[in-house]
């Protein structure tokens, strides 16, 4: 530790914001100016007197710190990756495989920004994978490979110590490489509004725990990027492209009818894709087969995304979760249009299923594996649409089956709050998520303002009814 005894301190300078007054402490430690911000006047009149009283009875300040060397914060000995490491152990019982997944990810780019120097004797590419999938994975750290312990054994001794977080230089390069993405462009506005929210809760626990006095980053109307809360209405599929794009999946070898069957419910049920991969024969109530223009029920009760066996409790490729936004054991049911029920009647008769079979079952009895469906998915997007179509947007991803189905029952004039309890969303997110996509009610609705507002004879410009 480098101390001097060359320290000026200045007075304590207000600022007022639309969100309230803070004071910031501002000294220098030879030369090198510091600040500390406080949300009032009198906890940051308490730390300047310290700051003063350490001065006035001759003690030593840390250069790095700026502190006394009796007030060395907690964090001044402890390094970034150290405390990464242990956020990650803190988190990782009540996270969810995709979330720890997530965690993850913006750890690794923090970190790597937070070298003191380039990894000269290592590859970048393999810098990132040994942090991202083992020192931030508490499943895997103990049974890292020699080359992946000897980078991670770098990384610890070359990530900068948690201080550095008080140096605004440092903050800014860590917001910029969670930005950008590794060929130098800009990160898609949600993964950078992902990475925030993930590192603010890291500080936020570093803070909490005495290791950090305050969150550094940004707060504030634009700190974040914005992101586009609506669905883009070009990925919209109509009618016939989807027949086109189930007729041609259906005959397709060995997989075709329970890839039919599986698009078809996202098509006309709107489920998630992780929830319909869940779900088994039990949870599907068909209508007599002489009912052929009954409705069915569909139960959905639990998802399971695909992640990775290494971030899963179970070691399972899959994490079964609870539905999303949902308390754990809440169901969702949803009607199963006639169509919809008959595709699914032919599929359970054809694969010959059981009540408690997974009713899309992978072609080796597992769960269907979502590269599975999405390479089918882009196959019959190949063949079926044309050039022009098949780069555009439309239907380029399987949940835009879901975004379809959703917009569908807005349009065809089902009420906001029953779309909302039928696809598992509340009527709010629903309402801007789709509010660009709802169209083709605007002659129904002339005529209920037409008739709301007619009070015995149209007014005139002028004032006098006709």
């Amino acid at each position: 530790m480098t101390t001097t005894y060359d320290v000026r301190i200045w007075r304590i300078r207000p600022y007022k914001g639309k969100r309230g007054t803070t004071y910031t402490v501002r000294w220098v430690v030879a030369s090198e100016e510091k600040r500390e911000t406080f949300a009032t006047e009198a906890l940051a009149d308490s730390f300047r007197s310290e700051l003063v009283s350490a001065a006035r009875k001759g003690e030593a300040f840390d250069v790095e710190t700026g502190h006394p060397v009796s007030r060395k914060p907690k964090g001044a000995g402890l390094s970034w990756y150290d405390f990464a490491v242990q956020f990650v152990d803190a988190k990782w019982a009540r996270a969810s495989a995709n979330n720890r997944k997530n965690i993850a990810k913006t750890l690794t780019a923090t970190t790597v920004a937070l070298f003191r120097r380039e990894p000269g004797e290592f590859e970048p590419v393999e810098v990132r994978t040994a942090l991202r999938e083992y020192a931030f994975n508490r499943n895997r750290r103990d049974s890292a490979p020699p080359d992946v312990a000897a980078i991670l054994r770098w990384a610890q001794r070359n990530t900068l110590p948690m201080t550095a977080w008080a140096d605004t230089a440092w903050v800014d390069a860590v917001l910029n490489a969670l930005a950008t993405k590794l060929n130098g462009r800009p990160a898609a506005a949600s993964t950078v509004k992902r990475h925030r929210r993930v590192l603010n809760i890291a500080l936020d626990h570093a803070v909490r725990h005495g290791i950090l006095s305050a969150n550094p980053l940004p707060k504030g109307r634009g700190s974040s990027p914005k992101t586009a809360a609506t669905v883009d209405r070009r990925c919209l599929l109509n009618p016939e492209q989807v027949g086109r794009l189930l007729g041609w999946i259906h005959p397709r070898p060995r997989t075709g009818t329970r890839l039919h069957a599986y698009f078809a419910t996202l098509y006309y049920a709107g489920p998630r894709p992780e929830e319909a991969v869940a779900m088994r024969v039990r949870d599907v109530t068909l209508p007599a087969e002489d009912a052929a223009d009954q409705w069915g029920e569909l139960v959905f009760h639990t998802a399971t995304p695909e992640v990775g066996k290494h971030w899963t409790d179970s070691g399972e490729i899959h994490d079964t979760r609870h539905l999303k936004g949902r308390a754990e054991g809440e169901t969702r049911i949803v009607l199963a249009h006639p169509a919809l029920a008959r595709i699914l009647r032919e599929h359970i008769a054809a694969e010959e299923l059981k009540p408690g079979d997974l009713l899309f079952p992978g072609e080796k009895g597992g769960r269907l594996s979502g590269s599975v469906f999405r390479r089918a998915w882009d196959k019959a997007r190949r063949a079926v649409l044309t050039d022009e179509e098949y780069e555009s947007p439309v239907g380029r991803r399987v949940y835009d089956l879901r975004h379809t189905c959703l917009t569908t029952w807005l349009n065809s004039g089902v009420p906001p709050a029953q779309v909302a309890a039928w696809a598992g969303n509340s009527v709010p997110v629903l309402l801007s998520t789709y509010a660009l996509c709802i169209s083709g009610q605007e002659a129904d609705l002339k005529r209920r303002i037409e008739a709301a507002m007619q009070v015995g004879g149209e007014v005139s410009a002028g004032g006098g009814a006709w």
